[in-house]
């Protein structure tokens, strides 16, 4: 739902630029890598495809003839050296994304989320110092927050490992912009959610669970259901992906991306649930108690400064994003499963 003005905007930005998406067969960077394609870039797509992880080839099928796809570990030095000489922007959204995951397995998020990008960065560093490349975190480095929204001012209080190495993370993209010039860009992203998802369990995000869920007509199992938060339906996720990378005066940011006004998780679920058609209702659970030690409970976000600099806002309500997605996994659940 990009605007006819944005559009040419953009199609003149990345015209034959080349792109390298690591993490590009999962659901964010396959989406990128595909409206990539569309604007002119040439694309390289690199994913580990780990069983863990959100990767899916289903998620590229429109330009499996028109990218290079390398299946592979971004950390194999043979393959950075060849694929970044000579690259434009390289879009970091690999790495592991469970916050319980990093909590049961803390050594294999590290490898994932602070080992892996700072690889990266130190390849970019020695192979392509000209490059941009933009990092896409979490909202999850903040913590529980202490005011809301949360703003780029808000102190950094990670409740789980995943946040913490996320933290690092960003950190490393801090630092190769002021001791050794390399153009890095930092975006910490709400709920990001529709077509492409991982939905055969909650690893990724519990929607996409919940997407499942209604889908076959099973109920939605509901955690507490007060918490309030933000969710950024895809398509806009890419447009700020996008612009993060363009943006004059963007080297060396960190910045904030939200999403539509933040509604309570039961209203979501009763969102779903009626756009859904779904019979199986809503069941409320007492928090499991892994789960609720690591909750931040209320977050949404002030992304005002990001929207000052690039102009951005989402496009897509939250109703129009859940009826694309549910459509979507209509006809494409079993390739997801």
């Amino acid at each position: 739902m990009i605007r006819a003005a944005d559009e040419a905007a953009t199609a003149i930005s990345w015209a034959g630029a080349r792109v390298l998406v690591a993490g590009g067969l999962g659901f964010i960077g396959a989406r990128l890598a595909c409206r990539l394609v569309t604007l002119g870039a040439v694309v390289t797509v690199v994913d580990a495809l780990e069983p863990q992880a959100g990767g899916n080839i289903a998620n590229v099928a429109d330009i499996r003839d028109q990218a290079t796809i390398r299946i592979a570990d971004l950390g194999d030095p043979a393959l950075l050296r060849d694929l970044l000489p000579g690259c434009d922007v390289v879009f970091n959204l690999a790495g592991q994304t469970g916050h319980l995951a990093s909590m049961v397995a803390p050594l294999q998020d590290l490898d994932a989320n602070c080992r892996a990008p700072l690889a990266l960065l130190e390849a970019c560093r020695t192979l392509a110092p000209q490059v941009t490349v933009v990092y896409a975190s979490t909202r999850q480095v903040y913590g529980r927050p202490i005011v809301l929204p949360v703003d780029e001012r808000h102190p950094l209080a990670p409740v789980d490992i995943n946040g913490v190495h996320k933290a690092a993370a960003e950190a490393y993209h801090g630092l190769y912009w002021r001791v050794h010039g390399l153009d890095t860009r930092v975006l910490r992203l709400t709920n990001t959610y529709g077509p492409g998802m991982r939905v055969k369990d909650a690893k990724q995000n519990f929607l996409g669970l919940w997407l499942r869920q209604v889908l076959e007509g099973r109920p939605i199992e509901l955690w507490g259901g007060h918490q309030r938060r933000d969710f950024s339906y895809v398509d806009d996720t890419v447009r700020a992906l996008l612009e993060a990378a363009r943006v004059p005066m963007g080297q060396g940011r960190i910045l904030n991306v939200g999403g539509c006004p933040p509604v309570s998780l039961r209203e979501l679920a009763e969102q779903l649930l009626a756009q859904g058609g779904g019979d199986g209702g809503l069941v409320v659970s007492p928090f499991p108690s892994d789960r609720e030690r690591i909750d931040i409970g209320d977050y949404y976000t002030d992304d005002s400064l990001f929207r000052g600099l690039t102009g951005w806002a989402p496009e897509t309500s939250l109703a129009e994003g859940l009826r694309a997605t549910l459509d979507y996994y209509r006809a494409a659940l079993p390739l997801y499963l």
